[in-house]
Parts: C-alpha cells; sequence; structure tokens
C-alpha cells in the first residue's frame, strides 16, 4: 500500500444523485487517493458474502496477488484443487472507476443492482476496504451490526431533512 495510506474507518452517507452519481465522502476519498498512488480512481466490487458493495484504492491490487498465491500454495501443500483462473476472475473482477476533486463518481448500474443501490451509499470502513451500502439492505443484516445501523439512520435522516430544506 501506498506509504501515506492509514486505511479505511469511520462512516458517512452519499445520497443517490442523478444517473447513478454518488460523492465519495472526503475522508475516504483521501485514503483512496492514498492507496491509488495519488490518483482519483477507486476500485469497486460486490462484496461476496454480504449483499453491499466493497471499495479500495489501486493499490490493493498487489495484495490481491499474494492472497491469490497463498490459495494456490496452500491447496498444493495439502494436494487440494485450485482454478486459480477462476479464483484470479473473483479477485480482480472489479471496477475501477474515476472520480473528480468533490469525490464524484458514477457508479455502473450493475454494481447498483448487484446491491440493490436506490436511496444512497452508507460507507462504513473496514481497514484495507470499506463497504457501501443502501440502508435497507444494511437494516436486514443481525445485530452485530447495531452500531452501523444506528449510525446509517443518523445519516439518512440527517440527509432526507436537509433534502427537504431544498
Amino acid at each position: 500500500m501506498a506509504s501515506d495510506f492509514a486505511g479505511y474507518s469511520g462512516q458517512a452517507f452519499s445520497p443517490a444523485g442523478d444517473k447513478g452519481r454518488f460523492a465519495l465522502p472526503p475522508a475516504f476519498r483521501k485514503e483512496v487517493r492514498a492507496a491509488s498512488e495519488d490518483n482519483r480512481l477507486l476500485c469497486i466490487d460486490k462484496h461476496d458474502r454480504w449483499n453491499c458493495l466493497v471499495g479500495f484504492g489501486t493499490t490493493r491490487r498487489i495484495e490481491l496477488k499474494r492472497k491469490l498465491e497463498r490459495e494456490q500454495d496452500r491447496a498444493d501443500d495439502r494436494g487440494n484443487d485450485f482454478d486459480y483462473d477462476e479464483r484470479a476472475s473473483e479477485l480482480f473482477g472489479f471496477e475501477t472507476i474515476p472520480f473528480d476533486d468533490s469525490g464524484r463518481f458514477v457508479m455502473p448500474s450493475h454494481l447498483t443492482g448487484l446491491a440493490n443501490i436506490k436511496t444512497g451509499l452508507f460507507f462504513r470502513g473496514a481497514e484495507d476496504f470499506f463497504t457501501m451500502w443502501e440502508p435497507e439492505e444494511l437494516f436486514k443484516m443481525g445485530p452485530k451490526w447495531q452500531s452501523a445501523q444506528a449510525a446509517c439512520r443518523a445519516m439518512l435522516e440527517q440527509a432526507q431533512a436537509k433534502g427537504k430544506g431544498k
């Protein structure tokens, strides 16, 4: 990772804009740039277990390559079959999307459809990546997600109140 990359932490909300536009919140924007060698490039993919998206900077490719090689080595050591091409496709099938200085980007429709994104994105840091949730999908998660759900509700209500004030 880039030397000034500090990891993704915190929470934020971005309401859905016209034509699939969203804004990467400032704290996340700063870290994505740091993790993309000072480029305004955001990598996005569907989370493999949760109904949300994940985001990260382009330098995470290095860690994903290492992960792929470790999984191959473990399979070889155990005498298990390992489909390198299939796993590489799973790990490296993410979209790389540019964003402007204000963090605005256009989300590809296939990604909004995969994660059921309609009203906006709730961002939650997870160190090497961050998750992006449609609030209703986050609210379906179990009790371990209470803190994130409470933060999301508060931010969603704030965004809705701000929208009504226009």
